[in-house]
């Protein structure tokens, strides 16, 4: 036997299989781990989906329906993690209902075999009537800053008006954000795959695993938006017969299928799978936790990218507290959870960027975040949010998700833009009142001089009619009237530009 081949074979013999948690282990940067303080951020914000067992596995990942999480990491990275640094396992204490007995276990996790080591397992006595607790020890490090866990939960607070938060940080300071709102979300329903979202190694997949009968009725049952006369014409387009059997296409039989599907014109997909936050709610969450002088925001019209449909909202907080000589700070979010990370990697930022603030009243040097006290919340609600990465901290840059934040961003702008406009213009009316003030006992002294009157009567009436409160009060409905029009003539200019 040849030298080469006995290496080939010696080669061999040293591969094997690599588990999903063995590769997460050596690459624990993809889930988010990457230094002690990002540890303990990802920890608490995988905690909140409580995905337990194996890595990538779950129900999300296969369904259509908004949701918090998707890859189907969630805590058990954490716990991962928590094991490979201090070896020790992860405490959870679990009760389903108020009737149902609570339940505490000791688990790890086995890397090789990427399953769950049960190691203690009891009832519990637990006061809570349902809900889960879940307790770690793991290596991380502790900081305030934009990218801590303090700044998620404030973010948690706005993008979550819904919700009471009460947190205690390690150095024993409390935090409470109170609900703005008794309105729940909207549960968003789970829906089948649109056409338009399938690419050819799916379709071959759901053409083997459908128990559907024929070609038609494949389409019909297993896809969204596709009735009787839709499945037909995309038959009709593929040159397939609507009776053939799923089960005998051929790869060659699926791109004449995909050709039939491109072809076709079939109905957006239905979007009561995906629950929006609302505009008025955005503004609840904003005034809630920003101290502002200023609060807009707008929810776009669902929209589709690769057949997956999703909505852009967007929010604008500005003065008041905020800081005016630094660049705007950017609030990013997908499906309501906050995105700390790798925003410069974002294309919730590239649009924030690229959209020209200068006509809304902020500075900005070319293709660069604005400047100004100003607040900028960017939140995507969708099926499936396209992240660049596992560690689902930064927005993949689709053409169709970029076009609609930059459209929310320019009513949000408008909006601004007609404040600031308007808040200018009484600036300088108080201003000219200020200086009128000013020259009043000049003006007393002349009108006396020429009618008699005493000066100081002449003198308290001017002060009177400059500071009448019904004639301030006209001043500022007038304002609010203009500031009406042209926020309605503004906005109906913005729609029709759209069109």
């Amino acid at each position: 036997m040849a030298e080469a081949e006995i290496k080939a074979y010696e080669l061999a013999r040293k591969q094997r299989e690599i588990s999903i948690a063995e590769f997460f282990e050596k690459n624990r940067h993809l889930l988010g781990f990457d230094n002690k303080r990002k540890a303990l951020l990802t920890a608490v914000k995988e905690a909140v989906d409580k995905v337990f067992a194996k890595l990538l596995y779950g129900s999300k990942f296969h369904h259509l329906q908004q949701k918090r999480g998707q890859q189907g990491i969630g805590i058990s990275a954490a716990v991962l993690y928590a094991q490979l640094t201090t070896g020790k396992p992860a405490k959870i204490t679990s009760r389903i209902g108020q009737k149902e007995p609570a339940y505490y276990q000791e688990l790890n996790i086995d890397i090789q075999g990427n399953k769950p080591e049960i190691i203690k397992q009891e009832q519990a006595n637990w006061n809570k009537e349902h809900g889960t607790k879940i307790e770690m020890e793991l290596e991380a490090s502790y900081q305030k800053g934009l990218q801590s866990v303090d700044e998620y939960l404030k973010q948690t607070a706005i993008i979550n008006p819904h919700v009471t938060i009460i947190y205690t940080s390690p150095k024993a300071e409390q935090e409470i954000y109170s609900r703005s709102t008794e309105q729940l979300p909207a549960e968003p329903k789970e829906i089948k795959p649109h056409p338009y979202g399938v690419e050819i190694g799916l379709l071959m997949r759901m053409l083997d695993n459908t128990t559907a009968r024929s070609l038609q009725s494949f389409l019909t049952t297993e896809f969204s938006r596709v009735g009787d006369g839709t499945a037909k014409e995309i038959c009709q387009n593929a040159g397939l017969l609507p009776g053939m059997k799923p089960a005998e296409a051929t790869r060659i039989h699926a791109e004449k299928l995909m050709q039939g599907i491109e072809k076709t014109r079939i109905i957006a997909p239905p979007t009561d799978c995906i629950s929006p936050i609302t505009e008025a709610l955005i503004e609840k969450g904003l005034r809630s936790v920003i101290n502002a002088e200023f609060y807009c925001s707008t929810t776009r019209p669902p929209a589709v990218y690769r057949g997956n449909p999703f909505v852009i909202e967007a929010g604008i907080a500005y003065g008041g507290e905020i800081p005016a000589d630094s660049s705007a700070t950017i609030l990013r979010f997908a499906n309501r959870v906050p995105l700390l990370y790798q925003q410069g990697a974002c294309s919730m930022t590239e649009s924030i960027a690229k959209t020209s603030w200068k006509p809304y009243g902020l500075g900005q040097s070319q293709n660069s975040i604005p400047t100004g006290p100003a607040v900028i919340l960017v939140h995507i609600a969708s099926v499936w949010v396209p992240f660049t990465s596992e560690a689902k901290e930064a927005l993949a840059h689709y053409p169709e998700i970029i076009k609609e934040i930059k459209l929310a961003l320019q009513e949000c702008g408008r909006k601004l833009g007609l404040y600031i406009s308007r808040k200018t213009r009484t600036t300088r009316q108080l201003e000219r009142a200020s200086l009128f003030e000013n020259y009043i006992p000049e003006i007393a002294e002349s009108l006396s001089h020429l009618s008699g009157e005493q000066k100081e009567k002449i003198l308290e009436q001017l002060k009177k009619i400059l500071n009448k409160p019904e004639i301030r009060a006209q001043m500022e409905k007038d304002q609010n009237q203009d500031y009406d029009e042209k926020m309605k003539l503004s906005l109906e200019k913005g729609n029709q530009n759209e069109e």
